[in-house]
């Protein structure tokens, strides 16, 4: 027989909360409703197995090469990151996104129902484009690599490659899709990053702002633990708040985006410089990438909110 005295009305939910380990709290959720454009800083909402509810729900089409426009593009599309999108009304889970309006740097806007949406955005951008909720089956976007060394495991430095994403990513690779076939996230449907790799990079380059808009994460997580912590956590998952909880499936590689300037930021390849010197990993064989962050995957669908604890478990 157990000595000492049993604990009464203990649950199981509680015990096993008792063995997760606490990590921080939620110190900022955002939501970009189209892919590339400045997005909108929330307080609260939901996850769902397709990710963020809202998120990367639109995105513009090169007509003439047929690619998704993305800020990687950033010899083509060298503006699309001062372009800001938010939702004319909030998204609902398991409903169409609803239509969103796009503010362009001088003010001026459009949304996503006008008739001449395409062509405003075409004027902006000097380029025949137009705006989809739905990814081609061959999502592939012109990606820039940068001038700097170790930034890429291939090898290429100033160059414009074409770069398969979302699920044409994984039929190339001949892997299941964490992403439905038309959604227009990059690997994962979700992201996440704390405040200690942002302060870890602050200190290692104390020149640089490594705020986490360069970032562009669903989630931010505010730690008080030392170093690059996503790395430790990849194949665990978090519980965020009572509900949801993300399972990591890898570290978030980085390439130009981070470096570009969006708002008040300025350009800076040190952004990608420190990353390549410090938190280079290997995703596959042979070949590593500088990573900031984690993608990840949702376990279980909730709402979560700003200040929600989060835990390994």
């Amino acid at each position: 027989m157990r000595d000492g005295p049993m604990v009464e009305n203990r649950s199981l939910t509680e015990a096993v909360r008792d063995m997760d380990e606490a990590v921080g709290s939620i110190s900022g959720l955002w939501r970009f409703p189209v892919k590339s454009m400045a997005g909108e800083h929330l307080s609260t909402g939901d996850l769902t197995s397709r990710g963020f509810v809202g998120d990367r729900a639109y995105a513009l089409i090169d007509v003439e090469t047929g690619n998704v426009v993305s800020a990687k593009s950033a010899k083509r599309f060298p503006d699309i990151l001062s372009c800001r999108a938010g939702y004319l009304d909030p998204p609902e889970v398991g409903a169409e996104a609803p239509p969103v309006r796009i503010t362009f740097p001088d003010g001026a806007s459009t949304t996503s129902d006008a008739s001449d949406r395409d062509e405003v955005l075409t004027r902006f951008f000097g380029r025949k484009v137009r705006l989809s909720s739905v990814a081609p089956e061959d999502y592939t976007i012109d990606q820039y690599i940068p001038d700097v060394p170790d930034a890429d495991p291939a090898g290429h430095r100033d160059t414009v490659v074409d770069q398969k994403l979302g699920s044409a990513f994984f039929d190339e690779i001949g892997a299941p899709s964490p992403v439905p076939v038309g959604a227009f996230f990059d690997l994962f449907p979700v992201s996440v990053i704390t405040t200690s790799t942002l302060d870890r990079l602050q200190q290692l380059q104390p020149e640089s702002r490594f705020e986490p808009r360069r970032f562009r994460m669903n989630v931010v997580i505010a730690s008080e633990r030392d170093g690059f912590v996503e790395n430790d956590w990849i194949g665990r998952d978090l519980q965020l708040g009572d509900g949801a909880r993300v399972k990591l499936a890898m570290p978030d590689p980085r390439c130009v985006m981070p470096t570009l300037a969006q708002g008040d930021l300025p350009r800076d390849n040190a952004i990608l410089h420190t990353l390549v010197r410090h938190n280079r990993l290997e995703l596959e064989p042979g070949a590593r990438y500088p990573c900031a962050g984690a993608y990840g995957v949702v376990d279980q669908p909730g709402s979560i909110r700003v200040g929600d604890p989060v835990a390994v478990v």
